[in-house]
């Protein structure tokens, strides 16, 4: 078992790395969930702004989807500082066309986290964990074709493209990754 693990999927668990803090949502991290989804280098590949009542109801889905699939997104913050960085996690999207039952993995680093290695220490984090407590043995992402950097990422997490698709009117790559043990 992977030491970052701590708990099987069911109730939300935190996951410590070297740098980070990986924890379930809170309704004190909504304000730094709304700085994220509206910081212009964030949103970059990902879209407009949110408002104040969809970054709520961002948590409160974030918050939601512990309860009802023992899975869900976490918190990043820095271990030494509790700086929020990010988010991260693993969700059923139920996107036309896309969703076959399997989770989809997401991230998004606020624009001074970006470029430090915080984003591969949290989705390989993320991806042990669900290795360890995922009863799907494949999970998606999607990325916009122009966001190098995430492709990257996805890549190096054993992520490999499978398709194209549409994400809020824009074209985005399908990229499907395997539990560890399973790739052929």
């Amino acid at each position: 078992m992977n030491p970052l693990v701590r708990a099987k999927a069911g109730a939300p668990v935190t996951i410590e790395t070297a740098r980070l803090v990986l924890r379930p949502p809170s309704a004190d991290d909504f304000a730094d969930l709304l700085a994220l989804w509206t910081d212009p280098v964030t949103l970059a590949f990902l879209g407009r702004a949110s408002t104040p009542a969809e970054a709520w109801a961002r948590m409160l889905k974030y918050a939601g989807h512990w309860s009802l699939f023992g899975f869900g997104y976490w918190m990043l913050r820095e271990a030494g500082t509790g700086r929020f960085v990010g988010e991260g996690g693993l969700a059923h999207q139920k996107r036309d066309g896309i969703d076959g039952g399997d989770p989809e993995a997401g991230w998004a680093l606020v624009g001074s986290a970006q470029g430090k290695g915080y984003g591969q220490e949290a989705l390989a984090a993320i991806l042990a964990w669900g290795d360890t407590c995922l009863p799907s043995p494949r999970t998606l992402c999607l990325i916009d074709r122009a966001n190098h950097a995430s492709i990257r990422l996805a890549e190096r997490n054993g992520y490999r493209a499978s398709g194209e698709a549409t994400l809020n009117e824009a074209p985005v790559v399908l990229f499907e990754r395997m539990r560890v043990g399973l790739a052929g």
